[in-house]
């Protein structure tokens, strides 16, 4: 998956580290980021001219990466356009996974300073930590942390079959497992449950973790889960949330895991592995 990158190493600490010129800028507009043809990123060196409000986001490797305090308009820079973050998707190795999950890290830490410019509580300017990723308000001592939010993968068994959906009203247009947001004073198995009677109006029993992935792209923390249908198998699809959904065995699913995302992982690892269901 996405975070798989060995020998690579993504260091997502905060440090206090001054930039230098060497450092890389990621500079997003709306959903692109700014790089070259090659996937290269500017320095800071190249762009210090502009006059940035940078933050350190990570490191991979040991090389440091900063992001904006919130939105900038695009520059513009010889051998450098905005390209869509989503563009990696379809890297297969591990080099490339690593650039991929380090532009969504540092995405994720981009937008949530973006909408932590003041106190929520009094509306006074924050201030960020200098030992932590952290903002606080000098003047009411309210303090914000990095946001992650929560969402269960349910890989949804029926004797030998899987049900799988695909989203309504989404540019992905591609078989998905049912999915969705976990809710405050709920516990993931209680979400996996909820998810599944809203969506196809079925119930299930047998719900078993499986496995983690973070998704920069949105923001969330991915909890897969795999679960027994419990009685009646008749779908009855939200139509606000998909487009399709329906069981199929193993030899229906015809999709290529290139080894990103934890959805294709689960639907792939049902395929391959009977003896585990």
């Amino acid at each position: 998956m996405i975070q798989d990158i060995y020998p690579h190493h993504l260091d997502n600490q905060f440090r206090n580290k001054e930039i230098e010129d060497e450092d890389y800028v990621v500079l997003f507009h709306g959903l692109n980021v700014c790089m070259s043809k090659n996937w290269k990123l500017p320095t800071y060196k190249e762009v210090k001219q502009f006059g940035f409000e940078l933050q350190y986001a990570c490191a991979t490797d040991g090389q440091a990466y900063y992001v904006t305090r919130k939105e900038v308009d695009p520059i513009k820079l010889d051998g450098y356009t905005y390209v869509a973050k989503q563009a990696f998707r379809q890297s297969l190795t591990p080099e490339d996974r690593a650039f991929w999950l380090t532009i969504l890290t540092c995405w994720h830490i981009y937008k949530w300073y973006s909408m932590h410019q003041f106190c929520g509580h009094c509306g006074k300017e924050l201030v960020h930590a200098e030992k932590e990723r952290m903002m606080y308000c000098p003047e009411c001592k309210s303090m914000f942390f990095p946001t992650i939010a929560p969402c269960v993968i349910v890989g949804l068994v029926n004797k030998d079959k899987i049900l799988m959906s695909k989203y309504a009203g989404r540019a992905y247009g591609g078989f998905a497992l049912l999915a969705g947001f976990i809710e405050v004073g709920e516990t993931p198995e209680q979400a996996v449950a909820r998810e599944v009677m809203e969506e196809v109006g079925l119930k299930v029993k047998n719900i078993r973790y499986y496995k983690s992935q973070p998704w920069g792209t949105d923001c969330n923390m991915l909890l897969g889960f795999y679960c027994d249908l419990d009685g009646d198998d008749a779908i009855h699809i939200d139509q606000n949330e998909l487009s399709m959904a329906g069981w199929y065995g193993r030899d229906d699913i015809n999709i290529q895991d290139i080894g990103i995302t934890l959805t294709y992982e689960m639907m792939t690892y049902f395929k391959e592995h009977p003896e585990e269901f």
